[in-house]
């Protein structure tokens, strides 16, 4: 079957406006134009919109979707397979969460008593599922599945004046850092406090801290353009002057 614009758009509950965006930029092109000017989609377009939407619930950029989807090594079936893996991840998060508030009703009515490790376990699994989406695939083959695992663990198990400890420590390290970049010294002594404030954070996480593993993840902030656009998203280029200050931190050249 094929589909104007029009009716592609309504049948995916998404603008025409986007259709045409989508395929401006290269992610979606239509099977063809018409006599009259139309762009007509067919079956495989469908499906490429399907695999695109997606990515999108996923929160996965447009500029990665375009590279994933165009890739002549795209598996459809294999990222079909990915989503509902992706998906019931999402689940078992929205599930804990639900769970969460539940319990949390029943204790305001004083129905059952509940722990403060239990009060956060939702919010603690989130931030791994998040960062799982983002960055797990990256993450994994650069320090491997073992070390991924561990880090994971350790969050779980953080009691609650860790989580706050590591929630507030992340805030000085963004304040520490934007302060340092203004002065445009790595080398100075707040982009050097912001690395070890960095260092401290990433121990919560890390089940063993290493300089290498610490200047790995600095580069890494400059080479993936999502860590890249979440550390220049205020300032641009402090996600290179971030990795500078840890090298030198680190005593690690490039």
């Amino acid at each position: 079957m094929e589909y104007t614009v029009q009716k592609l758009g309504s049948l995916a509950g998404i603008s025409t406006r986007t259709l045409r965006y989508y395929d401006e930029i290269g992610i979606l092109k239509p099977a063809r134009i018409n006599s009259s000017g139309y762009r007509i989609y067919g079956q495989k377009e469908v499906d490429r919109l399907q695999q695109i939407l997606f990515y999108r619930e996923l929160g996965v950029s447009l500029d990665s979707i375009k590279d994933i989807v165009t890739a002549p090594s795209f598996d459809g079936a294999h990222a079909l397979r990915e989503h509902r893996e992706r998906l019931l991840q999402k689940r078992e998060q929205l599930d804990m969460l639900i769970a969460n508030v539940d319990k949390t009703i029943a204790l305001t009515e004083g129905r059952i008593k509940m722990s403060d490790k239990e009060k956060f376990e939702g919010f603690k699994q989130k931030m791994i599922d998040d960062n799982e989406k983002k960055y797990g695939e990256e993450i994994r083959e650069k320090y491997g599945k073992d070390t991924v695992e561990k880090s994971n663990a350790k969050v779980k198990n953080m009691t609650q004046e860790q989580y706050d400890e590591v929630t507030a420590l992340a805030n000085q390290v963004t304040e520490t850092l934007a302060h340092a970049f203004a002065t445009g010294d790595p080398a100075g002594e707040l982009a050097q406090k912001a690395a070890d404030l960095h260092k401290k954070w990433l121990t919560y996480f890390w089940d063993q801290y290493s300089k290498e593993a610490h200047a790995g993840l600095a580069q890494m902030y400059v080479d993936d353009p999502r860590f890249t656009a979440y550390y220049d998203e205020k300032q641009p280029g402090t996600a290179e002057f971030l990795r500078d200050a840890i090298l030198i931190y680190t005593g690690i050249k490039k």
